[in-house]
């Protein structure tokens, strides 16, 4: 038997026992997963429609041409930075760049701090490739954010050559702003960690504009995802970019571990990079729902319910109801048809009295949740 500090990703376990529930004849609110309810825009579908009729082959392991170049240019028109299409791989969601990324930026045995609550699939992939994990604890007292002096107090403690950060972050939304990120990765370059910034939540931020770590430094890696703000989730597909030494190293080896991403999810992909009118108008939706599920959470009695500043997600304190919310997030599930997330999936030491709700779908659904959940709370 062997040892492993793997753990289940809760928020798929609920949605799991959630869609059982659903093949019963049951009716289940869904907040617990970060998945747009909008379909693709329509150019997507059309780019799609035109695939069919013709060859769909592997492409290079570094994604098509036309892509890249096109992510080039995204780089250009939205934070003013020049960016070679030949640093920049097209993935198979933002899944696999973590993996190449982690594969091909660090020996064995190097250490990769993230910050605590942060996405559960951190750690599980660094378990799974054998690479030992630091946690930098992030508290609400500071918005959730991280700082240089977190940074470079962990790293006095236990030093690391790796730190991955999300901004906007999963669970809590929190958005880091220019001069946050600026002092982030000017502490890891003074201490000579690689910096990884988890970008796939950008244009997702209602606060502001959303700053790439590439308008400070070429020298770390980014890695975001057509997943959130494309409404692609089911797609698989997202892009890194590395320095171009690293890059080459990692599509080495996505030749071997991926082959290349979907042909048609490419093509779905390009046609999506010109169809953000259609995404700034669902993101505004996302901004009404947002507020709905705040004042609604607030009114249920639900602590650090103010609205995030980024994503679709909020990040409560459940402690009025509860001190273990794995129970309460089950116990909601079955008895009242509200799915949501157990804070343990982001934070496996203080997550217990925390909750994460999703506002990706339907007004409608948020709506119904909260008239379920103030039942739930009168038992």
């Amino acid at each position: 038997m062997i040892a492993s500090p793997i753990q289940p990703f809760y928020a798929m376990e609920i949605l799991g026992r959630a869609q059982a529930i659903e093949a019963q004849g049951g009716s289940v609110c869904h907040l617990e997963i970060g998945e747009p309810g909008g379909k693709p825009a329509p150019q997507v579908i059309e780019a799609v429609r035109q695939c069919l009729e013709r060859p769909m082959g592997y492409t290079s392991a570094k994604g098509m041409p036309a892509l890249r170049d096109r992510l080039s240019g995204y780089y250009r028109d939205h934070h003013g930075v020049e960016v070679s299409p030949e640093r920049i791989m097209v993935t198979m969601g933002s899944s696999s760049g973590f993996i190449l990324t982690f594969l091909a930026g660090f020996a064995p045995g190097q250490r990769i701090a993230v910050t605590r609550p942060g996405y559960p699939a951190y750690l599980n992939i660094l378990s799974s490739l054998n690479l030992p994990s630091v946690e930098i604890p992030v508290s609400p007292a500071n918005g959730w954010k991280l700082t240089a002096a977190d940074i470079a107090a962990a790293y006095e403690r236990s030093p690391f050559e790796g730190l991955l950060v999300a901004s906007p972050a999963n669970p809590t939304g929190a958005v880091l702003d220019r001069d946050e990120l600026a002092a982030i990765i000017a502490c890891c370059d003074r201490l000579g960690v690689r910096f990884i910034s988890d970008e796939i939540y950008h244009n997702l931020n209602y606060t502001g504009r959303d700053t790439s770590a590439l308008e400070f430094s070429h020298d770390h890696v980014v890695i975001n995802s057509f997943s959130k703000y494309y409404c692609m989730t089911g797609w698989r597909i997202g892009w890194l970019v590395m320095r171009e030494d690293l890059i080459r190293r990692a599509e080495m080896m996505a030749q071997s571990l991926f082959i290349s991403a979907s042909s048609v999810s490419q093509c779905a992909a390009l046609a999506a990079l010109d169809a953000r009118a259609v995404y700034d108008e669902r993101r505004e939706s996302y901004a009404r729902n947002r507020q709905v599920l705040a004042d609604g959470l607030k009114g249920l009695g639900f602590k650090l319910a103010e609205p995030s500043d980024g994503a679709f997600y909020a990040y409560v304190d459940a402690s009025p109801f509860t001190n273990d919310t794995m129970d309460f997030c089950m116990r909601m599930l079955e008895t009242a048809g509200v799915a949501a997330t157990p804070g343990q999936d982001f934070d496996r030491i203080d997550g217990h009295k925390y909750v994460r709700f999703s506002y990706a779908g339907k007004l409608e659904t948020i709506e119904m949740a909260l008239d379920r959940m103030a039942g739930f709370l009168q038992r």
